[in-house]
């Protein structure tokens, strides 16, 4: 069985600005996908690095600016589309507007609320493999203890830059982790389940192999 705290530490990384993560390593391959993810992790560290706000009464206005980081590089309608599967396409225009927005609660909840419990983790950028308008960017997050955990960031071109879709943290993908779920739910249900079980954030994040502890 994984250790609750590592889980969630893997997994706060869903976003980059997610953890702090300290002390960046160089870049290999380094490219347009790879830049802008570095870019947006220096702007997360720089939030959680600010004496002003790692005052205890500044916990809500970090994780704000944490936010509006994800927001920049997330592209959380393409992951809210991939997670929900072909079920998407027999959705209303209203009925995607509304899973996209309880979606990202989901994640927010989920993550973002708990960027004050990790501490000390840093990250290497391995390769970065493009084809046409799809990206996959390889880190390595390594731990106070010194284990690595492999995380590829899946990006996709859109107007405004690279945007990430889909991370895969020790070879589980968080798309494909959801889609399951929710998949499930519609199956032995209805999509208006669904929606009721994301109102209520009844999902949990994907679980990790076992056998490796942080």
């Amino acid at each position: 069985m994984v250790c609750p705290i590592r889980r969630r530490t893997v997994f706060a990384i869903l976003a980059i600005a997610m953890t702090p993560l300290v002390g960046l390593t160089g870049i290999a391959t380094a490219g347009e996908p790879t830049d802008q993810l570095k870019r947006h992790v220096d702007e997360v560290v720089k939030v959680l690095q600010s004496p002003e706000l790692q005052k205890e009464q500044k916990a809500e206005e970090r994780r704000v600016a944490v936010r509006k980081v994800a927001e920049q590089i997330f592209d959380f309608e393409e992951t809210a589309k991939r997670s929900l599967g072909r079920h998407w396409q027999s959705r209303t225009p209203a009925e995607r507007q509304e899973f996209v927005k309880l979606f990202t609660e989901l994640l927010e909840h989920a993550y973002i609320s708990k960027i004050d419990q990790y501490h000390g983790e840093k990250i290497a950028y391995g390769a970065e493999t493009i084809e046409g308008d799809q990206a996959t960017v390889k880190t390595r997050i390594v731990t106070p203890k010194g284990s690595e955990i492999p995380i590829d960031y899946r990006m996709r071109r859109a107007d405004k830059g690279w945007l990430v879709y889909d991370v895969i943290i020790e070879g589980v993908s968080l798309v494909s982790n959801y889609r399951t779920q929710f998949n499930k739910v519609i199956q032995t249900g209805s999509y208006e389940d669904l929606v009721q079980k994301l109102r209520a954030r009844a999902f949990s994040a994907p679980e990790q192999p076992a056998g490796r502890k942080g």
